[in-house]
């Protein structure tokens, strides 16, 4: 193998720097705007075929992150490149021919199909919206794609309220995989489904990425779903990345104490940690409140003066990245 195809295989599919999204937000006739920071300057990178897995709170910037990703919303500021093009200041005529390589996979199978429309016409429509072409060849397109994610050739011509969750969230799968993507968003795919189920669908997930060589960008807030999936952890609170690294490292010695919070409210046999728990206090701050320091500082049990004075910047510690002044203390 030469040296350029070995580079280009190192090379990121997927890469932020600097993101950032904010949203100003009205507080009444009198008293103006707000500004709400979704995304606070989140920098990461995703390889081929690998996954990288989102983890925090309700509010913390995941689900903007992945309306980003999905060019659903452009960014306010920083740079988003998909295999090397920058997404953020893509024009319209890149952003559609850019669309069809990154696809997403919601939360809730039972909202995210139309009800009014057969497993067939589903999994077309995407071919007909980018591709057109016979109707003979994306009806044997569908069929083979129903192969792969374990729905049976009578499914075709059936609705989506005679499947059961699991079945459901595997046409959802399908539908996402019709054109070919190289990266796949999954907004907490499973968190909507029986337990029961739940590891057939991440099974699934597993099998297509080693076929097809699928990155995925994993949201997720159960961490033993996180552990059986992932290949990198990044770990977000307000809008920032706090904590980033392997998925060994991070679960093995986590660095930041919103991590170890996380980790520690994680049901576990191991006796190790259940005994290491880091006590969280509080609720999280307003996003509309100003912020000085680390945010995380009023919930933090290890917070020191330097903490309110001081935003902590990202560095690197071991394989960790981690945004924490006392993290290598």
């Amino acid at each position: 193998m030469t040296a350029e195809h070995m580079s280009a295989r190192r090379a990121p599919l997927l890469e932020a720097r600097g993101l950032t999204r904010h949203y100003h937000l009205s507080r009444g006739l009198l008293r103006g705007t707000a500004l709400v920071r979704a995304l606070d300057g989140v920098s990461f990178s995703l390889a081929p075929s690998q996954t990288l897995a989102v983890v925090g709170e309700s509010g913390c910037g995941k689900s903007t992150l992945a309306r980003q990703v999905t060019m659903i919303e452009t960014p306010t500021a920083g740079a988003l490149l998909l295999d090397g093009a920058d997404v953020a200041h893509a024009d319209r005529a890149q952003r559609k021919r850019l669309r069809p390589q990154v696809q997403m996979v919601f939360q809730n199978p039972y909202a995210s199909l139309n009800p009014r429309r057969t497993v067939g016409a589903l999994l077309e429509e995407p071919l007909v919206i980018h591709r057109g072409g016979a109707a003979s060849d994306r009806r044997a397109q569908a069929l083979a794609m129903m192969e792969k994610v374990g729905l049976r050739r009578e499914h075709y011509g059936r609705y989506p309220h005679m499947f059961s969750g699991g079945q459901r969230q595997r046409i959802a799968v399908a539908r996402a995989l019709m054109l070919g993507p190289r990266l796949v968003v999954a907004d907490e795919p499973i968190s909507a489904l029986d337990v029961s189920i739940q590891a057939q669908v991440l099974n699934l997930l597993l099998d297509l990425q080693q076929e097809l060589g699928i990155a995925y960008l994993f949201i997720a807030h159960n961490l033993q779903v996180v552990r059986h999936i992932a290949d990198t952890v990044m770990v977000m609170y307000l809008g920032k990345a706090v904590e980033q690294g392997p998925k060994a490292a991070i679960f093995a010695q986590p660095l930041h104490p919103y991590t170890q919070a996380l980790l520690a409210s994680t049901p576990s046999l191991e006796r190790a940690r259940r005994t290491r728990a880091t006590v969280v206090a509080a609720e999280p701050p307003s996003p509309l409140e100003s912020r000085t320091g680390c945010a995380f500082r009023a919930r933090c049990p290890r917070a020191v003066d330097r903490c309110a004075e001081e935003i902590p910047q990202p560095r690197t510690i071991g394989s960790i990245t981690v945004a924490c002044h006392r993290a290598d203390e």
